[in-house]
């Protein structure tokens, strides 16, 4: 796995990682992930078993929409379509989260926080 670019800079530094992790800011940056994922996984749970469920023990997704084809097959192409815009959202948000923690890894050496 590679190592993030801040940390590849700075590989020859011993960097204070346990200072790092107790900062306010790095607390936050964790803070501020939570608030994202978790919200995001439960979103993604309900929706995904919401299909097998509703099939199981409901017959509202039986109803055709047009033709031969029922709610439920809109329904599971509509997971698909869930999953990759969750996806994208996840990446473009990870991608703010690392540069945040980039920039508290940055922090930490300009304070002289090296061993």
């Amino acid at each position: 796995m590679a190592q993030p670019k801040l940390v590849r800079e700075h590989k020859k530094e011993n960097i204070d990682f346990e200072k790092v992790e107790s900062s306010p800011q790095f607390k936050r940056l964790m803070e501020n992930k939570k608030k994202f994922i978790v919200p995001m996984t439960i979103f993604f749970l309900v929706f995904y078993f919401l299909l097998p469920i509703s099939t199981s023990y409901g017959t509202f997704l039986n109803t055709p929409v047009f033709g031969d084809i029922t709610w439920a097959w809109v329904f599971a192409v509509a997971q698909f379509i869930m999953t990759w815009v969750i996806c994208s959202v996840y990446v473009k948000k990870a991608n703010t989260f690392d540069k945040d923690a980039d920039q508290i890894v940055r922090e930490q050496i300009e304070e002289g926080g090296n061993a």
